[in-house]
């Protein structure tokens, strides 16, 4: 969002900011085309890629979002135009905190253990289904929307919020909640670390999911303005209008 932002008011570049939809009312920035849903995996990409006339694709999604990271990577092959991903770095673990890495959902509802805890799971809406293999704990679910009842542990209590949450908000939060143990994705970024430095604080337990392994395709960058320097290069090497 912040790249998109920046390119919105960049008149070198004629950009389509895309979403993969799966909020009903997602952020888009102001100034620039949006659109929402998806392209028919990485072969629907490519086509849609060569009929814009576009010439460059840029990978800015979310770390755990890796169908997605491998249609780019393969579309952006299939049509032959540079891709350019910003990956953001992952958090890492400071003195003071109880982390426990795990590799994926399935793994950290196991660690959470036979006894009875209470869980803030800050994991997104759709990750839900491991949990409820694990009823004997309460679990406190934030999320941008409301999961679907389908998906949702049998003891549970919903929050929807969105991001960006400060620390005092955090610490309310896991104190209200009484909650004992802290599940969360390494996502990185500041918009959500807070619930990290409240946990450290409180000195409650983390289990973290580690993010999956991305493609290695085209070129990569951990930041924004990273990201603004290499388009500023792309755009010096091709003098014209750019569709990104």
């Amino acid at each position: 969002m912040a790249l998109a932002r920046r390119l919105a008011d960049d008149a070198r570049f004629s950009s389509l900011y895309s979403v993969a939809g799966r909020t009903r009312a997602p952020v888009l920035p102001e100034g620039l085309e949006s659109r929402s849903g998806g392209f028919g995996g990485a072969a629907g990409l490519a086509v849609f890629l060569k009929d814009g006339q576009f010439d460059l694709l840029v990978d800015a999604t979310h770390p755990f979002a890796a169908q997605i990271s491998a249609n780019a990577a393969a579309a952006s092959e299939k049509a032959g135009m540079p891709l350019l991903s910003l990956r953001r770095p992952g958090w890492s673990a400071r003195e003071g905190d109880r982390w426990q890495a795990v590799p994926h959902m399935e793994a950290a509802a196991r660690a959470l253990g036979p006894q009875p805890r209470r869980v803030l799971l800050t994991i997104g809406q759709l990750e839900l289904a491991p949990f409820r293999a694990e009823p004997q704990h309460h679990y406190v679910i934030r999320s941008v929307e409301p999961p679907p009842e389908a998906l949702l542990p049998p003891d549970c209590t919903c929050l929807t919020a969105r991001g960006p949450f400060a620390l005092e908000g955090e610490l309310d939060l896991l104190a209200s909640q009484r909650i004992d143990c802290l599940v969360t994705k390494n996502s990185g970024g500041s918009a959500t670390e807070a619930k990290l430095v409240a946990a450290r604080q409180l000195g409650l337990p983390v289990i973290m999911v580690e993010r999956p392994v991305l493609p290695v395709v085209g070129s990569t960058v951990i930041s924004v303005e990273a990201a603004l320097g290499w388009l500023d290069h792309f755009a010096s090497s091709r003098p014209t209008e750019r569709g990104v």
